[in-house]
């Protein structure tokens, strides 16, 4: 909760020091399921699926060019992930995991003969901090790793301030070594040398609102 606080306050210092040409976007969507796996030796190693699920979210844009966009961003997904781990033997357990993007990007927009319909692409750069909870055994664990992002899509303004954002994005998370929340041991831990990439398609939209529209 207090990471979601500071991202919004964040936000607001963004768009008021910006002024000008700033955009609000709001985000919807599903992430598709992700499978995963890690094998450090016989005894230390997880495999199974990240479930797909809605993922929601919102962005700050500012517009220093026409066409360029810098954005800072946040989308949060809840799911759960059946895994197979080893812990004194092969065990099953599905834990509840909760994803959080906080993200830095950059889009580029393309004209088009119609001001209405607005496609583009976009990168993104900054942390994913994950949440992996063992509802049994009432433990948890949190990790704060590299993410990284690519999407595209088109906005199409049924007013000229407001639009419906409809997009495709690719999110992943870099492979680390050298510890890291894991699926293991008690049901959530640390610890483990190496961990799974995750990578994660999704398909959604929402709805985008220029605050101060660019002048003409």
């Amino acid at each position: 909760m207090k990471k979601t606080f500071l991202l919004a306050f964040l936000l607001t210092i963004v768009s008021i020091s910006f002024g000008q040409n700033t955009r609000l976007h709001l985000y919807t969507g599903y992430a598709f399921d992700d499978d995963i796996d890690s094998y450090y030796d016989a005894n230390n190693y997880y495999k199974g699926t990240i479930r797909g699920n809605f993922m929601w979210g919102g962005g700050i844009e500012f517009m220093p060019h026409k066409y360029t966009g810098l954005e800072i961003s946040y989308l949060r997904m809840d799911t759960d992930a059946p895994m197979t781990y080893y812990s004194g033997g092969v065990k099953n357990k599905t834990f509840n995991v909760g994803i959080n993007n906080i993200m830095i990007g950059g889009n580029r927009y393309f004209p088009t003969a119609s001001p209405r319909f607005e496609p583009y692409v976009g990168g993104m750069l900054g942390m994913t901090i994950f949440s992996i909870k063992n509802s049994d055994a009432g433990n948890s664990r949190t990790a704060t790793k590299f993410g990284y992002g690519v999407k595209m899509g088109a906005n199409v303004y049924v007013t000229d301030n407001v639009g419906i954002k409809f997009q495709a994005q690719l999110m992943s998370v870099a492979q680390a070594v050298g510890g890291g929340a894991y699926f293991g041991t008690g049901g959530a831990g640390v610890g483990l040398a190496s961990y799974s990439s995750m990578l994660q398609v999704g398909l959604g939209g929402g709805l985008v609102f220029k605050l101060t529209p660019a002048k003409k």
